[in-house]
């Protein structure tokens, strides 16, 4: 088993849990940290992650910053992606393109969907990202291409 859902599932239902889970994420890769962002769904396939609307992710007019909700959209498919993927291969992000289809006035939860990975070549991974205000609305859509290889053997 992944040790990425291991320690999803070890945490999940714990007070406190998605939060401790998010933060060991954030750890691992420090960036994502700025957004203070917590995984609220973790499965193979799919992930959902939510941000909170704060001041420091704000932009001049006091909605969520574009840049921001990339943030989220790269956790969301690089997390969903490590535990989809078979354990014989690696990724990276090579690529993203965003359409920002609304203002996000509130909080937003980014889901990550993938159809499923089989071990093979070296190819481009499709990750679809959906970012939704509190009141259900698309604010901004990502496809985030992952760059999926085998890896390399000892």
């Amino acid at each position: 088993m992944n040790r990425a859902i291991a320690a999803w599932q070890r945490l999940e239902g714990k007070p406190f849990g998605k939060t401790l889970f998010s933060r060991v994420i954030c750890w691992k890769a420090p960036y994502f940290g700025s957004i203070k962002p917590r995984i609220e769904e973790f499965r193979p396939n799919f992930v959902r992650v939510s941000m909170p609307k704060r001041r420091a992710v704000q932009n001049h007019i006091g909605t969520v910053h574009a840049i921001a909700m990339c943030n989220l959209a790269e956790m969301a498919a690089g997390t969903m992606t490590e535990i989809s993927i078979p354990a014989t291969m690696r990724w990276i992000p090579k690529g993203m393109t965003v359409q920002y289809l609304g203002k996000a006035e509130t909080g937003v939860e980014a889901t990550a969907t993938t159809p499923e990975v089989v071990d093979g070549p070296a190819r481009d991974v499709p990750v679809n990202v959906d970012v939704r205000d509190r009141a259900g609305q698309l604010v901004c859509h990502a496809v985030i291409t992952m760059w999926v290889t085998p890896r390399k053997k000892p």
